[in-house]
């Protein structure tokens, strides 16, 4: 393997961290058994850092990334953000999930209100808010639209919208782009990368893909199975925008399932 992979290193200069994940372990309990799906799960996200999670089927991704939206508890350890543990649901952190989760009875700038509504954020601060989402996503003239009148990759871009407009720490994303084909989803990644140079915003996204994770990421936190466990940060060191044809682009995704195999 060349030497131009990285692993994360302890000379860089050192960054705020947003995210801790300390610890963390998550059981559930059942009358017949009781099944282990987090154990001593622990890295950090960096302010304004992408962050992708990968790993086999059963690893424990989508619970992880519930318990870091404050959606389920952990059993044992926490997850700090800020420095605060998390304890449930907030403001704090946007959430993006692959079913879009649009109200169809309301319009795409009504959509991507709604957070701000919930706010209480009066109505010409929120005009103009969405205004600002719509823009930065490229959906400004669709405002009126309706989601059952949007493609899928539109449909997402709303959800990004909506998940932004109440200017959150972390963004959370899960498998944001799995219902897409693949020509969307390229676009998509191109979009959401100048996204989030734009907002500067701490991006946590969990992914089966490998290749969208080399394409995202600084790092990728690749995760083991039974239990759910990391197994290995890996630090994406390949100047954005990367292509897919660049053989050191090849190389960290051959390493990275080489790790998903092991």
């Amino acid at each position: 393997m060349s030497s131009n992979l990285s692993q994360q290193t302890t000379d860089e200069p050192a960054k705020e961290t947003t995210v801790a994940v300390e610890s963390l372990g998550k059981t559930y309990e059942s009358d017949r058994r009781t099944v282990e799906a987090l154990s001593d799960v622990n890295f950090t996200v960096d302010e304004g850092e992408f962050v992708c999670i990968v790993g086999p089927s059963g690893c424990g991704k989508t619970t992880l990334f519930r318990v870091i939206a404050g959606l389920e508890e952990a059993t044992v350890g926490q997850v700090t953000l800020d420095g605060e543990p998390v304890t449930g649901p907030g403001t704090d952190r946007g959430m993006v999930f692959q079913e879009y989760g649009l109200f169809p009875w309301r319009t795409v700038a009504e959509n991507v209100a709604f957070g701000l509504e919930e706010q209480g954020v009066d109505g010409p601060t929120r005009a103009a808010r969405v205004d600002e989402m719509l823009r930065l996503v490229g959906l400004d003239g669709f405002t009126d639209a309706y989601p059952k009148e949007l493609s899928g990759g539109m449909k997402q871009r709303v959800g990004i919208a909506r998940a932004l407009a109440v200017d959150p720490e972390l963004l959370l994303m899960d498998e944001p782009f799995g219902a897409v084909d693949a020509q969307t989803r390229d676009m998509l990644h191109e979009e959401l990368l100048d996204i989030w140079a734009e907002t500067d915003k701490t991006v946590l996204f969990v992914t089966h893909d490998v290749e969208e994770a080399v394409t995202l990421a600084d790092r990728v936190v690749v995760m083991a199975a039974n239990p759910g466990r990391v197994r290995e940060i890996v630090s994406v060191d390949i100047d954005r925008p990367r292509e897919r044809t660049d053989p050191v682009f090849a190389e960290y995704v051959e390493r990275i399932r080489g790790l998903i195999g092991e």
